[in-house]
């Protein structure tokens, strides 16, 4: 009896290892081509600006021979890219703290205090992922322009904040609630208020979850071009993504140099995702688990 349950059990064992034995390449396969899609254009881009207009015309998928450094030195030389790149970080930052600082708060609220209609109200900003900043454009325009923020950085920087709510919330929600209440209680009997609770141990228990809602706003706010094309029309507003379309338009004929100009905006929020990587998978991790 005993022999043959163990001899119907091992073909089952031995199609399992054959399904992952077949299914682990296929997945190297898939991952391979993602990889490639994603990185070919990156570096076709970054190559495009070691050369010429003539050398791309006429090979478009050729390597540079010779390198070209000109194109790079003049986009680096020139106070435009600085100016731009000056305007994404301050605009990107202070969205980054507007967003990080209110849905903390807002996330420490729905995961801690006990409501009528918290479970609605989280579910509107989970409603919010879903809402186009397209579809608010226009609407966002007259506001700004009722409250006379045309033309002023604070006119990017909040709406872009209050688009990054919803993610932050949905993030930092979780790992609020995770929280024992045991160390609520420890910390009532120790004197410390709601508040104090927050600031002194919900906030530093919550740094992995911080950091990453820090990140995705701070890249979404980096790569924002709708808003910033509504509110600003003067370039010495411009952040990078208005900053390369108004390069082309000025510079149509150098594709070397638009080549350029395009991989230098892209790398300072390609290189600070690609470092925090570890962090913002992580955090998911522990979103989904909470």
């Amino acid at each position: 009896m005993l022999m043959s349950i163990v001899a119907s059990r091992v073909p089952a064992r031995q199609r399992q290892v054959r399904r992952r034995s077949t299914g682990t390449p296929l997945a190297y396969l898939a991952a391979l081509v993602i990889v490639g899609v994603t990185l070919v254009p990156i570096v076709y881009l970054v190559f495009g600006g070691f050369r010429t207009t003539p050398q791309i015309n006429s090979k478009p998928a050729g390597l540079p021979h010779p390198w070209v450094l000109s194109n790079y030195k003049a986009i680096l030389s020139s106070s435009t890219f600085w100016r731009n790149l000056g305007n994404s970080m301050m605009i990107a930052s202070v969205a980054t703290v507007l967003a990080v600082s209110f849905g903390a708060m807002a996330a420490f609220a729905l995961s801690r205090y006990v409501f009528r209609g918290r479970e609605v109200v989280y579910a509107i900003f989970t409603l919010g992922l879903l809402f186009p900043l397209a579809v608010a454009a226009l609407p966002l325009y007259l506001l700004l322009r009722d409250i006379n923020l045309l033309e002023n950085p604070m006119g990017v920087a909040i709406p872009e904040a209050a688009f990054s709510l919803s993610v932050t919330i949905i993030i930092l929600r979780p790992f609020m609630t995770a929280i024992p209440r045991e160390i609520e209680d420890a910390a009532a009997l120790d004197g410390a208020s709601k508040i104090g609770f927050f600031w002194r141990i919900v906030l530093p228990l919550s740094k992995p979850a911080l950091a990453t809602v820090a990140i995705l706003a701070f890249v979404t706010s980096w790569n924002f071009f709708i808003l910033p094309l509504v509110v600003f029309n003067s370039s010495s507003h411009f952040t990078l993504p208005l900053g390369v379309t108004n390069f082309q338009s000025e510079h149509t004929e150098d594709t070397a140099r638009i080549m350029a100009f395009t991989a230098l905006s892209m790398l300072p929020a390609l290189g600070f995702f690609i470092l925090a990587e570890r962090r913002i998978v992580g955090a998911f991790t522990g979103a989904i688990k909470g």
